[in-house]
């Protein structure tokens, strides 16, 4: 990895999460806010692959759960994005892809974090939630991040694609 690229995808996370936890609390929808920093690594998944993404997923993850208002036991983003940065690298192409693959990406991807984030709560006993109340967030997370798609994920990809293009082989 590139000083450069690593550089710049630490710089987006923490964009990411300083709009994630100053200003999008005040437009929770149920109490659920958008994960800005899983858009952020689902598009270093789309463009850089799984490695690169799943390196990211766990900065970013650490970050979240380090971060107030954090009120859960720390590294369960950290495992969440983890395995968002590997499921979004899966979906990686040669090409670029197309808006409707990226909009799937996202959702499968939101739906496997949030999923993945809430189940370890569950097992670790970490807050009182019910499993219907827990189904809501999941769905309300994915409307979320699936309705900032288009605002997000275009710059991040841009962004990753022009820091570092891929090399044709000669």
């Amino acid at each position: 990895m590139t000083t450069l690229r690593g550089g710049t995808a630490l710089l987006a996370v923490l964009v990411a999460l300083v709009a994630q936890v100053t200003l999008f609390p005040h437009l929770a929808w149920h109490g659920v806010v958008p994960n800005l920093c899983l858009l952020v690594v689902v598009g270093a998944g789309l463009v850089r692959g799984p490695r690169f993404a799943m390196v990211l997923g766990f900065v970013a993850g650490a970050l979240v759960d380090l971060s107030p208002p954090a009120d859960h036991l720390a590294g369960r983003w950290a495992l969440a994005l983890v395995v968002v940065g590997y499921v979004a690298g899966q979906f990686r192409r040669d090409t670029r892809p197309r808006a409707l693959a990226v909009l799937a990406t996202v959702a499968a991807c939101s739906f496997v974090g949030t999923s993945v984030f809430s189940l370890s709560g569950l097992l670790l006993g970490d807050g009182a939630v019910s499993v219907p109340d827990m189904l809501q967030v999941i769905l309300v997370a994915v409307v979320w991040d699936v309705v900032l798609t288009p605002f997000v994920l275009p710059v991040v990809m841009g962004a990753f694609h022009r820091l570092e293009p891929d090399r044709v082989p000669a």
